[in-house]
């Protein structure tokens, strides 16, 4: 493994891909489209994950300065149609890095199910401000909801200028379906997911089915809930998005998280909406791209 500071593009590539004109790499089917950079990165605890920048659209809207991270659900990764699709979106009015957390898709390591993907968003977060960027939105669903939200307490401003560390704050957070507490079971298709990152069938399942790879130990310690993370993002502007037929997460989740921030965050609750990206039509994904815009505006 190189050295380096965390988010440093690595030389290693788990799969390289050719080269085309200016540096930048062909897509695969499905995947970033033609003139994306493709990377590899380093996060602080060693892990490489696989990124993808993608340049703005160049409409009269976009800001060059801006740039969206945007953060899957659990077994996603970052060549999947919705999450492109997003990307897509997002791109009319920034360039947009998206990534596939440890254990999904081409990235190394192994999933822990929100723990510490806030170092993948960071080193994702970081490699956006070496490319120039001066301002950040993160944009996370379901999984990647909660991550952003614990990503942006760890790293509010004052917190990282303690810790001497530069690069990883966001300017704005989006968090798309997100639980506000850990261990829910209440719904079906948590009783499943529970299932599957707990028992081994259930992880063979995730590795061999789903290109999810999955951590055999549970959390120690556990880290703090997204409904604890959220009263220290302020000031950072913050958005909650969620479907009122959101099959995993019931309505009192984001209730709970937007009560938590003390109304610092705005809620939207979408009617007829089920479920993370899959479930973001194209008008909502050009809603939350106006308002990051927006919101991240000096």
């Amino acid at each position: 493994m190189s050295q380096g500071p965390a988010g440093h593009v690595t030389r290693s590539f788990i799969r390289p891909e050719p080269e085309t004109a200016g540096g930048c790499t062909e897509s695969s089917p499905g995947g970033p489209p033609r003139g994306a950079l493709r990377r590899f990165l380093r996060t602080a605890d060693g892990v490489t994950i696989d990124a993808a920048y993608q340049p703005a659209e160049g409409a009269s809207g976009t800001s060059g300065d801006l740039a969206f991270v945007v953060a899957h659900g659990f077994t996603g990764d970052l060549e999947r149609p919705h999450l492109r699709r997003a990307a897509d979106a997002f791109a009319q009015y920034a360039a947009v890095v998206t990534f596939s957390f440890r254990g999904h898709g081409a990235s190394g390591g192994r999933s822990t199910v929100g723990d510490r993907e806030v170092l993948d968003l960071a080193a994702a977060v970081e490699w956006a401000r070496e490319l120039g960027h001066t301002r950040v939105a993160t944009v996370g669903f379901s999984m990647g909801g909660s991550v952003v939200l614990r990503h942006a307490a760890l790293h509010a401003r004052s917190g990282e200028e303690h810790e001497g560390r530069t690069g990883a704050h966001t300017d704005a957070v989006v968090s798309v379906s997100a639980p506000a507490r850990w261990y829910y079971r209440g719904t079906a298709p948590m009783r499943r997911l529970h299932w599957l990152v707990t028992r081994p069938t259930g992880r063979v399942i995730g590795r061999y089915g789903l290109r999810t790879r999955i951590h055999h130990r549970g959390w120690d310690p556990v880290p703090s809930s997204p409904v604890e993370s959220v009263p220290l993002i302020a000031p950072t502007p913050l958005l909650i998005v969620h479907g009122d037929r959101d099959g995993y997460f019931p309505v009192d989740h984001p209730r709970m998280l937007a009560a938590a921030s003390g109304d610092h965050a705005e809620l939207w609750l979408e009617r007829g909406m089920g479920h993370a990206e899959n479930a973001a039509d194209d008008e909502l994904l050009t809603r939350i791209g106006e308002w990051a815009a927006r919101r991240t505006e000096r």
